[in-house]
């Protein structure tokens, strides 16, 4: 192998079908770097695409890839209800800033099952008015599912916002006990 191919980074991925729709995962030699929800062809194609302009190199299919088994695994165990939390190495590359800090913090300091609300978790990392700015940086979470922006509500009761959907976020937080299950 040159040195050249040697230092570039290597993007792997596959599709998961789950009970909240197919998702996308991708990795890198550092760790997961990208869930995407609904990963159908036209959506999967968009991302990957994302991912090759942001990372530099083209995403390359892998489905059993080693990169990829281990949060292929958790996905399946949280999603089944057999895991609350996630225990991965991320590559948290396709995030800076003050959005990076906000999603560290709620990675690691908003348990399975509880929820946060905007302005609380903007006071967390030092920014009490933030609230809006914390809605971003929900929204531009590279890794939904594994850092939990489904855990992060409405400071009046209501569940916000969601990139996957709301009717998907009711069900991560009816499968973490924060909402009743829907009736059908």
């Amino acid at each position: 192998m040159n040195s050249q191919a040697q230092d570039e980074q290597r993007v792997v991925w596959t599709v998961v079908d789950t009970d909240i729709g197919p998702l996308l995962l991708a990795a890198t030699d550092e760790g997961l770097v990208n869930v995407v929800f609904h990963a159908t062809e036209p959506v999967r194609d968009r991302a990957l695409e994302r991912l090759a302009s942001r990372l530099g190199t083209e995403p390359v299919k892998a489905p059993g890839s080693a990169l990829l088994a281990e949060a292929i695994s958790q996905v399946e165990a949280y999603l089944a209800g057999e895991r609350r939390d996630f225990e991965l190495s991320l590559d948290w590359s396709l995030i800076s800033g003050f959005n990076r800090q906000v999603l560290r913090e709620l990675a690691s300091g908003v348990r399975y099952g509880q929820v946060v609300g905007y302005g609380d978790l903007a006071g967390r990392v030092g920014q009490p008015g933030a609230a809006q700015a914390v809605g971003v940086a929900m929204g531009s979470n590279p890794l939904p599912v594994v850092v939990p922006c489904h855990r992060v509500v409405e400071s009046d009761g209501g569940i916000g916002g969601f990139g996957g959907g709301l009717e998907t976020k009711r069900k991560l937080l009816a499968l973490e006990g924060v909402l009743p299950e829907p009736l059908f």
